[in-house]
């Protein structure tokens, strides 16, 4: 913007115009035409005159108001006067006249207000009495800063947008590690009951009781620390591989949508496809098109995996008041329990999978794309065989 301010600098021409020009070809002649035409009233009358491709400027078209290119316009002396079309240079014929005539008389103005003795100008030159500033400069300058100014706007809104976000999402993490903390305090707690005991009364625990509250202690610690670990690789993917632009999203009917897409797909298999998507579900705050790529993805593989007749089912439960889950069931082969960790590694397949497409990065992308929305997605043994994908998705607030 800055460079097409000083290109477009006033002059002190008494006569200012700017010829708007566009690239289609069919307009390549009348600029031709226009430019030899204007040449030829150069050697006669002075004035400036600036070509602006709408292309690179769109702002001035905007600003002039310009609804057809070519366009010649009368920027000074006012009234500003706007001519377009394909007969420019006929336009131009009986105009032309006029604007000298204009020229002359803002010269004379200028001359006697600045106390100089008024001289007409010969037939073929006019004086040069110096032009009042013309508004080009300063009408570009608060094109400048308006635009400026809805951007910084836009990115203020869009920082507030993310802040909110941000809290919502540590008031998530915080409720999420609330549970298993309670439940692992709650069993280290008895079991310190043993070893300080309260006045008057006695503890004893025994072996079996121990073990099982040991093991829920160490199951509800790996829990948190498998949440801090997906918060970490959440913030690691966000400042590399992914730049989410979240925005509320009605889940349900992108769901429904992505299932209309992929509905001949099923018809292939004849499978039964039910769904369990709630019409009352709040809004997630994510990214429409990440988001896409992840029902897509999952479906696809529910497609690959379930056999013909089979059934897949979708449903959304809203988790807390903080999350959704999203879950996508099949009554295909499963994936072994050893491997549904592993399952979302880029490179990692399943050995009967080796010659099949699916189940590879498409899950290691999914993964990518739920961790940094601050979600969470993992794979379970359906109730009655195959597997049942989930992901979690915060809620709008």
């Amino acid at each position: 913007m800055q460079a097409a301010l000083e290109k477009y600098v006033d002059s002190e021409e008494p006569l200012q115009l700017l010829l708007f020009v566009d690239h289609q070809i069919s307009s390549r002649k009348h600029i031709q035409r226009i430019q030899s035409y204007l040449k030829t009233l150069r050697e006669d009358y002075p004035f400036e005159l600036k070509v602006v491709d709408v292309g690179e400027q769109p702002y001035l078209a905007e600003h002039y108001k310009l609804v057809a290119t070519p366009a010649l316009i009368k920027v000074h002396p006012k009234p500003r006067q706007t001519l377009a079309g394909s007969n420019l240079v006929a336009q131009l014929k009986n105009w032309w006249p006029r604007w000298q005539r204009s020229v002359e008389e803002h010269q004379s103005t200028m001359a006697q207000a600045v106390a100089l003795p008024s001289s007409h100008s010969s037939s073929n030159a006019l004086q040069r009495v110096p032009a009042a500033p013309s508004s080009i400069t300063s009408s570009i300058e608060l094109i400048r800063l308006s635009d400026e100014i809805f951007r910084l706007k836009q990115e203020k809104e869009e920082l507030l947008e993310q802040l909110r976000f941000k809290e919502h999402v540590i008031s998530m993490l915080a409720h999420d590690l609330r549970s298993p903390l309670t439940a692992a305090s709650i069993a280290m707690e008895t079991l310190e009951l043993e070893h300080k005991p309260k006045e008057g009364c006695t503890t004893e625990l025994t072996p079996a009781l121990k073990a099982r509250l040991l093991k829920q202690a160490r199951s509800q610690f790996r829990s948190m620390e498998r949440m801090i670990t997906d918060l970490l690789e959440s913030a690691r993917g966000n400042s590399s591989e992914f730049n989410p632009r979240p925005k509320k999203l009605q889940m349900g009917t992108l769901c429904e949508d992505v299932l209309a897409q992929m509905k001949e797909q099923f018809q292939l298999k004849s499978q039964q496809v039910e769904t369990d998507i709630p019409q009352d579900l709040p809004c997630v705050y994510a990214d429409e098109e990440l988001v896409r790529q992840v029902l897509v993805n999952l479906l696809d593989n529910a497609n690959k995996y379930t056999p013909v007749d089979g059934k897949i089912q979708v449903s959304i439960l809203h988790r807390t008041t903080q999350k959704i889950q999203v879950s996508v069931c099949d009554n295909g082969p499963g994936i072994p329990e050893e491997n549904r960790d592993r399952i979302f590694e880029g490179h990692f397949r399943l050995k009967r999978d080796e010659a099949k497409e699916g189940y590879g990065l498409g899950l290691s992308l999914c993964q990518k794309v739920i961790r940094a929305h601050y979600g969470r997605i993992w794979v379970e043994c359906a109730p009655k065989g195959g597997g049942c994908f989930h992901f979690t998705l915060p809620i709008y607030l």
